[in-house]
């Protein structure tokens, strides 16, 4: 059955053809045009991650990055307030911030030398003076890096929408929040930083395969096979606890019973979490001396509170996945139809000993680098994915695993780890998105 055109006769109608309720077309992911539209309405219009507060801890600190495609630019005013600025000199459109990063008492564009300050207001304009000036008034906002129409920051987690209307930033993560929650509570001094650098990689998929496997419990004891293999003839020569990193590749060793155990809530908007697989808990002396440090500052009993949630990731729809127990954010950037880059960050805890963040990086160089042993398999696994999509061996891509089992609750719906219910949960979303075109 061929789809309906997302800008055919029947305009908007045409978008919600393409979603079932167990089921997909496979024109969301192949099709250019349903692509372009999603950067219009749904990245144009949701609120998206941009960065972290840390990384403009200081006034003129600035982290350039992308928003549906649009160069943006995070900076710390001189008041202290941080904005999230259009990468756009006001004259003739180019590109102001050509860094990635660093700190700057004013951006100046490198065309003709216009300068704005770390607001995005104009400040100056070489030999703009005179009668050749004309009317030209440097007040007027036109001519400044103007502000995206909603920045918010959520415990120095800071999003921004390009759309001047919808729902407050609160309303719109939802119970998701509380995974942000998670990750700052673990800080004994309350305060999470950037740091360790940045993991990237480029997959021949399109975005929305990376968010649907975030919570799919049924795939690591097949993609992950080998690294499971070579983990357990690993371990069966150790006499002692397996190290770390070993530890952290043996966890994706789950059972079905095991997966089906773990709870997944999904919440508006696309945003879910997972319970998680593995304890991040530690007995060795390294997490004694965390633990000691978070009950100084917070009390055995709120540090056993914090300590006894274990979630292994959580999605913030339509840009972001963070895993809190491990401080590492995934940030989703859609290139093309069939393009995807993912960068990951991770997070140092204030107040904690220096080497638990050593065992951060460990778990990013063994889970999330483009080298490990983990990521190449899912890589691989979402290039096959676009690859068979674009094969006419059937239109529709199934999201069927316990349809019409989720427990319904108070603020969202909850399954299992090995149920669809965050991909489904995902395309009511997308097609609320892309059907009535803005957050509304």
């Amino acid at each position: 059955m061929q789809a309906p055109s997302p800008n055919g006769a029947n305009g908007h109608d045409g978008i919600a053809e393409l979603i079932r309720p167990a089921a997909v077309h496979r024109r969301v992911y192949t099709d250019p045009e349903i692509f372009a539209l999603e950067r219009e309405r749904l990245f144009g219009q949701a609120w998206l991650y941009v960065g972290h507060e840390s990384q403009v801890a200081n006034k003129g600190d600035f982290f350039t990055t992308e928003m549906a495609g649009q160069p943006v630019v995070m900076v710390r005013h001189s008041d202290g307030a941080v904005h999230v600025l259009f990468n756009r000199c006001g004259h003739r459109g180019a590109k102001v911030v050509g860094e990635r990063s660093g700190r700057t008492q004013a951006f100046v564009c490198s065309y003709h030398a216009w300068s704005f300050d770390t607001d995005g207001t104009l400040r100056h304009v070489p030999a703009h003076d005179g009668p050749r000036a004309g009317d030209f008034d440097m007040r007027d906002p036109c001519f400044s890096m103007r502000k995206l129409p909603r920045c918010e920051s959520y415990r120095g987690f800071v999003f921004a929408s390009l759309a001047a209307e919808g729902p407050d930033l609160r309303s719109y993560l939802g119970g998701v929040l509380a995974r942000i929650d998670d990750m700052v509570d673990r800080a004994p001094d309350d305060e999470l930083e950037v740091a360790g650098g940045c993991h990237k990689i480029v997959q021949n998929s399109n975005w929305k395969i990376f968010l649907e496997n975030t919570h799919d419990g049924l795939h690591p004891m097949s993609t992950h096979k080998s690294s499971i293999d070579a983990s357990r003839r690993q371990g069966r020569t150790l006499t002692g606890p397996p190290p770390f990193a070993l530890d952290v590749i043996m966890a994706n060793n789950q059972t079905l019973e095991n997966m089906d155990k773990l709870s997944v809530h999904a919440f508006d908007w696309g945003h879910s979490y997972m319970a998680g697989f593995r304890n991040p808990r530690g007995e060795d002396d390294l997490f004694k001396e965390y633990v000691a440090a978070l009950e100084a500052k917070k009390g055995a009993k709120r540090a056993e509170e914090i300590l006894s949630i274990n979630c292994h990731n959580a999605v913030f729809y339509p840009n972001a996945s963070v895993q809190p127990s491990f401080l590492q954010m995934r940030v989703i950037f859609p290139i093309a139809v069939d393009r995807t880059r993912v960068e990951m960050w991770f997070f140092r805890l204030k107040g904690a000993p220096e080497a638990l963040f050593e065992r951060t990086i460990t778990y990013a160089n063994v889970v999330h680098s483009p080298s490990s042993l983990i990521r190449p398999d899912d890589v691989t696994s979402y290039d096959r994915i676009q690859a068979g999509l674009g094969a006419d061996g059937g239109d529709w891509v199934s999201q069927h695993r316990d349809l019409d089992r989720d427990e319904v609750l108070n603020d969202g719906r909850r399954s299992s780890a090995v149920s669809d219910l965050s991909m489904r949960n995902q395309y009511r979303a997308w097609l609320r998105f892309m059907s009535e075109g803005q957050a509304a």
